[in-house]
């Protein structure tokens, strides 16, 4: 068993398994919760958002197969996006995803970014234990049922890790977010 770490984009056919299964997986846990199929939401951001020098889009490949991926796009001057966070259902729970977000953390911070948001589902509850446990900061109140959210945003500090000073304007901008 041979797992590799490959820099594309979402253009790649190999990216297929990835979004396909994505699109499945928040189609079965949203619908059209948001007002649209969730599967659009995919479709938001062009490609190009997702390249060097302001981005990056990797897969983690298994022999060849797509097990899993993420991406990151800029979101500021200092802080870049996560965004497509993945492991294939059937090998979850092996730190797969962990891995996946050390390799975006690597390169958003190669890529001269001090910080990383994210906001993930109020319907996955495993994305948000990922991130809390890998130092992000939940930049609203986890007292509260998160779908009064809707979206869950967190932070990261790439440089000083734990530290949430350098976070504020990130959750400012997110009306109702106050410290967790």
């Amino acid at each position: 068993m041979t797992d590799s770490i490959l820099d594309t984009t979402p253009l790649d056919p190999r990216a297929q398994p990835l979004i396909a299964a994505l699109t499945i997986e928040y189609e079965r846990r949203y619908g059209d919760y948001f007002g649209e199929p969730a599967g659009q939401e995919l479709l938001r951001y062009p490609a190009e958002l997702f390249a060097p020098p302001h981005g990056a889009f990797l897969l983690l490949l298994r022999n060849g197969e797509t097990i899993g991926g993420g991406a990151f796009k800029r979101y500021d001057g200092q802080t870049a996006e996560l965004k497509r966070v993945w492991t294939r259902a059937d090998l979850r729970r092996q730190g797969l995803a962990r891995r996946i977000l050390l390799e975006l953390e690597a390169r958003a911070s190669r890529q001269g970014y001090r910080r990383l948001y994210l906001t993930t589902g109020f319907r996955q509850p495993e994305a948000a234990n990922l991130y809390l446990d890998s130092g992000y900061a939940a930049l609203f109140d986890t007292r509260l049922d998160p779908e009064a959210y809707g979206h869950l945003p967190f932070g990261k500090d790439l440089r000083e890790p734990g530290q949430t000073s350098a976070l504020e304007d990130l959750r400012a901008a997110h009306p109702g977010a106050v410290a967790g």
